[in-house]
């Protein structure tokens, strides 16, 4: 056969592939609308880590496994993974296989060949990850683990540039569908962080024709997930269409019975099923909630400032929601909110007692019991530790939440030299130069309530508190650069292992994720050390061990865990509430016939 019959047989074959996957799409006409409480960074999985970006990278770019969608207790199975990893008895060694016929969607970049999914797009990602041009915030899943990436690591550092191209013994591409991984010491958290955004596989040609000079490609996001960007204008709406080209995924089945409704109506059908996904950015509580009972969202977690507009004590839907059909699931969230303090901020940072008086005092006078009952509407829990309840570390019998106390906070300011030199009413610092404290806060209700309750609660020990306002892209932006001095801000797991929240404080990740910068060798030790032990009561214990150095040195005030309550139409067929952060749009479905009139 010459070699244009082989280029129109080929072409012919291409054709006839995009037509069967077309053929199978989700429903174009079937439009699911929700809403983020603030505006995306970008779209890139490995260089992404707030919550409304990650939510739209988990609809693009596919991990090699993830969580079973309806078990409970959770399980991880393959994504596009052939099977779970063959690991050696050692623990150091492990091989995945990718399952051929796995393509990203269709883009310039590919200049018009149709781009299969390969093991070396894994190893790419995941060393984009370690690359320390990137910075990427997802580090602490990766660093120290593979042989070999240290070195690496070092003389990227040195040149300016990581090598892509040179061999790392600890992570291969051993033939087209095989990842061979060699660890520096057993890693008993690895399959869970395979199920993470950050572990998403990107092409490299993408990254190199759209990566700005960070090496970031936020903009242009090319993935092999179920969905793909077709709108987005920043700060104000994404709009997702179904991936016309994404490979066969049925709907999980489920023998448990509370799942049995879901599992009749959708078990094994092909995934997506809704063709669009209309996403709006709405800041403000009432606005959000307004949306939601004219029908204009499908669902929505409930602002906790608004909850008792839509529930009757203690948790029980009003009438006129009940009359809707709409439908509530509630839970604590996989979640730690807490303000952290820049540990290299010349007024509140450092490891001297008068420096660790001055943060416990400055959590001392905040009152979380107010927060949790009047702008948190009782929607919320003091937080003990850094680690959240239903993850794996969680310690029941740990309390190091500080006592509201502003009695005892005026006391141990005076007692370190924070006082009123001047006599104009403010604390000074011991030099006699003004104390003055810098809150960073983002938009909204919520938010802008909460700054009401700190500059109450420091007036009443004598602290003047100015707060930056920006939105939420621009005050992590300033985060990341050091340039808060304090931030109030939460963090949401999405895997069941707790390990990931103490990394937000392990001094090598100071910058990234770590944005308080806080750097202390004892903590960093016991954190190295957790890292090489399985889930059980030594690696708890070394967690209660951190914890107990975080409430000693006050690098967080750590506040609340959060309750959610997601209330939704009854045209939205298929979801299930999770104690993780697992998502669940391409497993929703629209049921046009149970349509009815929104809340009234």
């Amino acid at each position: 056969m010459t070699g244009a019959g082989r280029r129109v047989l080929a072409a012919l074959a291409l054709l006839c592939t995009t037509l069967a996957a077309s053929a199978h799409a989700a429903d174009p006409a079937k439009l699911l609308r929700v809403a983020f409480l603030s505006a995306e960074t970008g779209f890139d999985p490995q260089a992404g880590s707030d919550l409304y970006s990650n939510h739209v990278n988990r609809a693009i770019f596919d991990p090699p496994y993830t969580y079973d969608y309806l078990a409970r207790p959770y399980r991880i199975v393959p994504n596009t993974a052939a099977a779970l990893p063959e690991i050696s008895a050692d623990g150091l060694n492990s091989t995945i296989r990718i399952r051929p016929g796995i393509h990203f969607a269709d883009d310039a970049a590919f200049k018009g060949v149709r781009r299969e999914l390969t093991a070396a797009d894994y190893v790419y990602a995941i060393k984009r990850v370690i690359d320390p041009k990137i910075r990427s915030p997802n580090l602490q899943q990766f660093d120290g683990k593979f042989v070999g990436a240290d070195a690496l690591v070092a003389r990227a550092k040195e040149t300016g540039r990581f090598d892509y191209d040179a061999p790392l013994e600890g992570l291969q591409a051993q033939d087209r569908y095989t990842i061979a991984i060699r660890l520096t010491a057993p890693s008993y958290d690895l399959l869970a962080d395979l199920t993470t955004v950050s572990a998403g596989a990107v092409a490299r040609e993408v990254i190199e024709a759209y990566g700005d000079g960070s090496g970031w490609a936020m903009a242009n996001p090319v993935g092999t997930g179920p969905y793909r960007i077709s709108e987005w204008r920043r700060g104000q709406k994404i709009v997702l269409e179904a991936n016309p080209g994404f490979r066969d995924v049925a709907y999980p089945r489920s023998s448990d019975p509370a799942d049995r409704a879901i599992v009749a109506r959708l078990g094994g059908k092909k995934l997506p099923l809704i063709g669009r996904i209309e996403i709006s950015i709405i800041e403000e509580s009432n606005p959000r909630l307004l949306a939601f009972e004219k029908g204009d969202l499908d669902y929505i977690s409930v602002p906790s400032d608004l909850v008792w507009n839509v529930l009757d004590p203690p948790a029980k839907l009003k009438p006129r929601y009940v009359a809707a059909g709409v439908q509530l699931a509630r839970g604590i969230q996989p979640t730690v909110a807490y303000t952290y303090f820049n540990m290299d901020d010349p007024v509140v940072g450092g490891y001297t007692r008068d420096k660790v008086a001055l943060r416990r005092a400055v959590s001392m006078a905040y009152n979380t019991e107010e927060e949790i009952r009047v702008v948190r509407q009782g929607q919320a829990v003091p937080a003990t530790q850094p680690v959240p309840p239903g993850v794996t570390g969680h310690d029941p019998a740990f309390n190091g939440h500080v006592k509201f106390d502003p009695a005892g906070a005026r006391a141990l300011l005076d007692k370190f030299g924070y006082v009123d030199r001047d006599r104009d009413g403010w604390r000074d610092l011991p030099d006699g130069r003004p104390l003055l404290l810098h809150v960073a806060s983002t938009i909204g209700t919520v938010e802008r309530q909460i700054d009401e309750l700190w500059q109450r609660s420091l007036a009443q020990v004598g602290i003047r508190v100015e707060f930056v306002k920006q939105k939420f892209p621009d005050t992590l932006k300033a985060a990341r650069a050091g340039q808060l001095q304090m931030w109030g801000l939460a963090n949401t797991n999405t895997t069941t292992e707790g390990y990931g929240f103490l990394g937000l404080l392990y001094g090598g990740h100071a910058g990234l994720s770590n944005l308080s910068r806080f750097n202390l060798p004892e903590f960093n030790q016991r954190y190295d050390a957790s890292r090489r032990l399985p889930d059980g009561p030594a690696r708890t214990k070394l967690f209660r061990e951190m914890s107990e150095l975080v409430t000693a040195y006050a690098p967080w005030m750590l506040d609340v865990y959060r309750y959610e309550n997601v209330v939704l139409y009854p045209w939205v067929v298929g979801f299930k509430h999770s104690g993780i952060y697992q998502h669940p749009w391409p497993y929703l479905d629209i049921d046009s016939g149970a349509k009815r009139a929104p809340v009234q």
